[in-house]
């Protein structure tokens, strides 16, 4: 028993390391990117900062609950998914906005922020990939940095369009298309969440 506790302490200590190296990292590029963002006045990288802001918030909640009990973890990763899903539909509202009242994205400044972005998640998704079976909380993880990982490659390809047919509709759509994947991503995460809870609670009764 006293190995088991031992093993479990051991996990929890690996797991708030991974958590609080994932949460520097998103921290830091969420200030890099919503700044780039908005001097190159582009809609998919604004989206993809608040993605990044997302991502850290749930990286902390996760890291909160580390080492608590199951029921915590549960509560835990159905708030990052609450969370997941309001931010989406900001981002949304944002390329909206931008579409109604005009925007002129730097499609360079774009494809170099998306490839840094792009390195900073490859490395989140390899330090989670032993993760992406394991408990709710670091499920939910695993799956935020998966969408991360798609967004900032679909960044690149705007940015590429945006300078070979110099209009900013690549731009909003990709925009449009992250907004839509922390959405689904949310969603999932909740669905995950609710689904834990349906089984945890039926093994107390």
């Amino acid at each position: 028993m006293a190995n088991c506790e031992s093993d479990m302490e051991i996990n929890h200590r690996l797991e708030g390391k991974v958590l609080k190296i994932l949460l520097s990292i998103n921290a830091f590029m969420f200030m890099a990117e919503i700044t780039l963002g908005i001097l190159s006045e582009s809609s998919a990288l604004i989206a993809d900062s608040l993605d990044m802001l997302a991502d850290a918030t749930v990286y902390g909640i996760a890291l909160y609950a580390v080492g608590k009990s199951p029921l915590v973890k549960i509560k835990a990763a159905h708030l990052s998914g609450i969370f997941q899903v309001l931010l989406g539909v900001l981002v949304f509202a944002d390329v909206i906005r931008r579409l109604i009242y005009g925007s002129e994205p730097e499609s360079l400044l774009m494809i170099f922020v998306g490839m840094a972005a792009l390195v900073a998640n490859i490395i989140c998704l390899i330090l989670l990939s032993k993760y992406k079976k394991g408990e709710v909380h670091m499920r939910a993880s695993w799956i935020f940095s998966k969408n991360d990982v798609i967004a900032n490659v679909g960044i690149i390809i705007s940015g590429g369009f945006v300078y070979l047919l110099e209009t900013r509709f690549p731009d909003l759509i990709v925009g449009m298309i992250i907004s839509i994947i922390v959405i689904r991503g949310g969603i999932d995460i909740i669905k995950d969440a609710n689904h834990e809870k349906r089984v945890h609670s039926e093994s107390c009764s």
